[in-house]
């Protein structure tokens, strides 16, 4: 963040969204503010709220992406929820406590993840060992199996079994036979050389990768991919709820610690599972867990999209369930409150909350007071025009364009798209746009598919082809889609 000022964090958001400078300026001045505020004494930064936004703008403008691609570029939790999936507390619904939950959750899984990165050459490296050992049909704690047991295709613990090998092309019962019988196709060794020797000989066969698809089997202590159990409560459950929940907790806690399995897997994929499991034993869950709740907190990214939709007084979502009560219940998650969740209690003072909607039948002024005060920044979003459009399809990093171009250059078709031909489709996309829903960058979604759906589905028969994409391949290929289009309009 030291780096990021606004200036900066506008230009990365450039690199992928077109136009909308306001939006981005506001979103840039609430994300340096937080770090002004860490950098504040203790006193002062518990007094200083974000300044929550609110975007006003039709669909498909960009305001879910600019929320998306800011928490992307300084790696915060984000989440985004639509308001009319929420309802009153007793009512049959999302509570809105979810929102801090799914919240936490996200945290915890990027820190874990970002852990692991941290661990994970020393964990390929225990991998690797523990690999060798199951391929030398020893155990990784040290114990030799019998050649007469390898001979036998015995598999009372975890090792090589008689499989094929990429490398040495011979069937065997033991990956050290065929590290050292590399010449010998289908004979079982009597291991003739010393066991360091065959460690030797495996790891060099593994770091040539010529043993990636031996079957062995392996030994593990839970799933690799699974988090300890958490005891979790949440307000308003029983005596009985509380006590089946922490009988249930206590069943998961015994069988994670306790369960140990064997899995025949092939050597390519041993190391993926093996690597995981090593990371996940040299990381401190608790850690992780205390990161990420500190990390949701003060650099949480919450987007609140449909907010228009729960505006107004006469607004009903279902039976005796008012648009007025969802925004009451928004309103102690947007204001800062603590919310018990299963890794303790999550406080959103300093959550960043950005909402949304395109208030085109009710004005933002018709949210109750108390919640308008809670979103003091408001950023009108500029509709999509043929130009916006044109540039959305030509200029943005991993544009839609450029992603078609790469999927065929995987069966070596060439695709080249003319000046002409994108301001056609761009033309196409505002044309409709008008005629029908404004939906606005989501068009161009149809129009593309529309125009490469020839090609992307005989591409098999135009390898090492160059295809042009011009105004007139366009609107040959686009006439009869926008004629169906608007007779779909007057047909039942």
């Amino acid at each position: 963040m030291e780096d990021l000022t606004p200036e900066a964090i506008v230009r990365e958001l450039d690199k992928y969204i077109v136009g909308q400078a306001a939006a981005k300026k506001a979103v840039a001045v609430a994300l340096r503010n937080r770090h002004r505020r860490k950098l504040l004494p203790e006193q002062m930064r518990r007094e200083i709220a974000p300044k929550n936004i609110l975007m006003i703008g039709s669909t498909g403008v960009g305001k879910t992406e600019i929320a998306r691609r800011v928490a992307k570029l300084i790696d915060a939790p984000f989440v985004k929820v639509e308001a009319t999936k929420f309802t009153e507390v007793g009512y049959v619904g999302r509570d809105v406590e979810s929102i801090v939950h799914e919240l936490v959750e996200t945290s915890v899984n990027l820190v874990h993840e970002q852990k692991m990165q941290e661990v994970m050459n020393k964990a390929e490296g225990l991998a690797r060992e523990r690999i060798i050992s199951y391929l030398c049909q020893q155990s990784p704690r040290g114990g030799h199996r019998s050649s007469r047991k390898a001979k036998q295709g015995a598999t009372t613990s975890p090792g090589a079994v008689i499989t094929g090998s990429s490398g040495a092309g011979a069937q065997s019962a033991s990956g050290c036979d065929l590290a050292v019988e590399e010449g010998a196709r289908g004979s079982v060794a009597s291991w003739p050389v010393s066991i360091p020797r065959q460690r030797k000989r495996v790891a060099e066969l593994l770091e040539s990768q010529q043993l990636e698809d031996a079957t062995i089997e392996i030994e593990l202590n839970s799933d690799p991919d699974a988090l300890d159990p958490i005891l979790e409560f949440s307000s308003g459950m029983s005596t009985e709820e509380m006590t089946e929940t922490f009988n249930e907790f206590m069943q998961n806690f015994t069988a994670y610690t306790t369960r140990r399995r064997l899995r025949r897997v092939s050597v390519r994929e041993a190391r993926r599972i093996l690597t995981r499991e090593e990371a996940n034993k040299l990381i401190d869950f608790d850690q992780v867990i205390d990161d990420a709740v500190r990390r949701a907190e003060d650099f949480g990214i919450v987007f609140i999209d449909e907010l228009d939709k729960i505006a107004g007084p006469k607004v009903e979502i279902g039976a005796d369930v008012s648009g007025e009560g969802v925004q009451r219940d928004l309103l102690p998650i947007v204001e800062g409150s603590t919310v018990m969740t299963r890794y303790g209690p999550v406080n959103t003072d300093h959550v960043l909350f950005i909402a949304a909607g395109s208030f085109h039948h009710v004005k933002p002024s018709e949210l109750i007071p108390e919640l308008q005060g809670r979103f003091p920044l408001r950023v009108e979003l500029e509709s999509l025009g043929q130009e916006s459009l044109r540039r959305i399809l030509a200029e943005p990093e991993n544009s839609l364009l450029k992603q078609y171009q790469a999927l065929l250059s995987t069966e070596d078709v060439e695709l080249e798209f003319t000046e002409d031909g994108i301001s056609e489709m761009a033309r196409m996309a505002a044309l409709m746009n008008e005629r029908m829903e404004d939906i606005g960058a989501r068009r161009l979604h149809t129009i593309v598919e529309k125009v490469l759906e020839d090609i992307s589905f005989s591409a098999h028969e135009h390898r090492h082809e160059k295809i042009v994409v011009d105004e007139k391949y366009v609107t040959e290929r686009l006439a009869d889609f926008v004629r169906d289009e608007d007779l779909s309009k007057y047909i039942l």
